[in-house]
């Protein structure tokens, strides 16, 4: 009984420890204090998933933001102009140890997955929903206002590389609809 106690106990401050390193990489938290990811480590959810269970499917309304702990998460979209159901998915990444994904989910209001994300593998999350950033925002202002600022620059980051390799689509699409056919 007593080894078990403690068996647990360790376990439990290695995993906390894990956590609190995890978050500690994280941009979005990187810049927070030993205290303050202290603070934040009690916010966070930690969930195990199974290989091929789906952590959230592309259209449900989204709460929160994922890092990955250990394993691998695919990143897929759903093609609807195919009739082929079997090529319906479309492979978008692959994330692991230290990628975060889903953190749009925190700032809009009633916004939809715009993908769906799958353990490829035994995949530990580490969740940090809505509530979670209300909370730190109300208990400690200074922590809510650090993450906003992060969330903010990787959310315009994300932004201009998506404008980015929008306009690189569209200038390959009116370089093809320009070529000679007979060449």
């Amino acid at each position: 009984m007593v080894n078990y106690l403690w068996d647990n106990l360790f376990k439990r401050n290695s995993r906390d420890a894990e956590i609190e390193t995890v978050i500690g990489e994280n941009y979005i938290f990187k810049s927070l204090t030993k205290v303050e990811l202290s603070f934040v480590k009690n916010l966070v959810h930690y969930r195990v998933y199974k290989p091929d269970e789906r952590i959230f499917t592309q259209g449900e309304l989204g709460v929160g933001m994922y890092i990955v702990v250990s394993g691998t998460v695919n990143i897929t979209v759903e093609d609807h102009h195919t009739l082929d159901e079997s090529q319906r998915d479309i492979f978008v990444t692959r994330l692991t140890r230290g990628d975060f994904f889903g953190e749009i989910s925190l700032v809009e209001q009633t916004g939809r997955r715009t993908a769906t994300a799958v353990a490829a593998d035994e995949v530990i999350l580490l969740g940090f929903f809505k509530p979670d950033l209300a909370e730190a925002i109300e208990r400690n202002p200074r922590i809510g206002v650090k993450i906003l600022m992060r969330l903010g620059e990787v959310l315009g980051r994300r932004l201009k590389e998506t404008a980015e390799r929008f306009t690189e689509v569209k200038r390959e699409l009116k370089e093809l609809a320009n070529a000679d056919p007979g060449t």
